[in-house]
């Protein structure tokens, strides 16, 4: 049996000081748990996510993009149709 997808997934690389700064943004916002998908040694998600990251994704698959603040966050977050 697979597992449920979670609400939000961010999609981040290691070493980058903007995916840092998103989960600061993210705590900020006071998100509840979220899936961290690392897009690194994936061609796919590299190939989708590569310049874009760090990307916050809903579970219906609304996505938004860097840069985002608190403010930005809560809205996609509280509104299923998205910002």
């Amino acid at each position: 049996m697979s597992q449920p997808t979670p609400a939000l997934q961010l999609f981040q690389r290691d070493h980058c000081p903007l995916c840092d700064q998103a989960l600061d943004v993210l705590a900020q916002a006071r998100v509840p748990d979220f899936e961290t998908v690392w897009i690194d040694d994936d061609e796919a998600l590299e190939a989708r996510y590569g310049i874009r990251v760090p990307v916050l994704r809903s579970a219906d698959g609304r996505e938004l993009d860097w840069p985002f603040d608190v403010a930005a966050v809560v809205a996609f977050i509280g509104s299923p149709s998205g910002p």
